[in-house]
């Protein structure tokens, strides 16, 4: 099997490429056989890390944002579109459209053109919104409330994956993995490690609403099943732990790994609604600021079930909470990231 990777170097990107390369941590999991792996890497981005993996991956420089990629998808069986923005620079919020829609639809072209059997596509909660409450998560047959420029740009990039299945150009499958944790983190995520490390963080509300989110390799097994399933073919699987944590739960379990005694400072949410209420308006506008996008969703429900995937794509969750962040914690300290 031909395998292409769009997303490395990035957070799950890579992790999927270790993955594929050296097995799950555990030596079990799906198996994916692969004769080639070729990754879309953006022009001038580093690749050391990649090309130490193995000296069979190909490296392929290509921007998606540019109609041009049929080189980079001839001979491919299965491409894997983990590639995407959530946080754009404050000025540019219109490049999430950019990569994460028009980027889509490049791709989708090319590996229609080129004969690429199945397109697996990384989506997000996001075209979903916020559950209605704290007792309705997500399924796949709930309906469409993007959140957000970020929240369209993926709403948009799944109606494209999926008009090309329903024209029979090629085989699709949209998995929507929520919040991830995981080796290989980005620097937001490790500031949120020391934010806790620091025993007094910001909890907006009483901290119970509730968040699924999604260890990298739990997600890395759903790709690989989205890959081999035949049922998969057509479908969208939402793709997290088994159950979603509160807000509270998450903070006292990286904070009990860390070593540290929590001492939250709670703040109203209303405080977390006036963040959202600003973030709305700048990206009205065009601007975006990380820290007040990130802190209007933390008084809010995203939760999903996964139910379907368990039962159609044998998706099995063996990671949880307390271990994956033991893990994450642990990638950390070995890059020198934390004490």
């Amino acid at each position: 099997m031909n395998v292409l990777v769009t997303g490395v170097p990035g957070w799950l990107g890579t992790r999927f490429l270790e993955i594929l390369v050296h097995g799950f941590e555990e030596g079990q999991g799906p198996a994916l056989p692969w004769d080639r792996i070729r990754c879309v890497v953006e022009p001038g981005a580093e690749t050391r890390e990649i090309e130490e993996l193995s000296p069979r991956i190909e490296i392929a420089r290509a921007d998606i944002t540019q109609n041009a990629l049929h080189r980079v998808c001839e001979g491919m069986d299965v491409l894997f579109h983990i590639a995407g923005i959530i946080h754009p620079p404050i000025f540019h919020v219109r490049r999430v459209y950019d990569i994460n829609t028009r980027g889509t639809r490049h791709l989708l072209h090319a590996a229609a053109d080129c004969g690429v059997r199945r397109f697996v596509y990384v989506s997000s909660n996001s075209p979903a919104g916020l559950n209605p409450s704290a007792h309705e998560p997500f399924t796949e047959e709930s309906p469409y409330r993007p959140y957000m420029h970020y929240g369209l740009s993926k709403y948009y990039a799944e109606l494209e994956v999926r008009a090309f299945h329903d024209a029979g150009r090629i085989e699709t499958v949209i998995l929507r993995p929520c919040w991830f944790y995981g080796p290989c983190q980005p620097a937001r995520q490790t500031r949120f490690f020391k934010m806790i490390g620091s025993g007094k963080p910001i909890v907006f509300g009483s901290g119970q609403n509730l968040r699924s989110m999604s260890y990298v390799d739990n997600t890395c097994q759903a790709l690989i099943l989205a890959a081999r399933s035949e049922k998969a073919a057509g479908n969208l699987y939402w793709i997290a732990d088994r159950r979603p944590y509160s807000t509270l739960e998450i903070y006292e379990t990286v904070a009990d790994l860390l070593g540290v005694s929590l001492k939250p400072r709670f703040v109203p949410g209303a405080l977390s609604d006036l963040c959202g209420w600003t973030d709305k308006r700048l990206q009205s506008v065009g601007l975006y600021e990380m820290n007040i996008h990130v802190a209007g969703e933390m008084n809010k429900n995203i939760a999903c079930r996964v139910d379907k995937a368990r039962a159609e794509l044998g998706y099995a969750p063996t990671i949880e909470l307390r271990e994956g962040m033991r893990r994450s914690i642990a990638w950390c300290r070995s890059k020198g990231l934390l004490e």
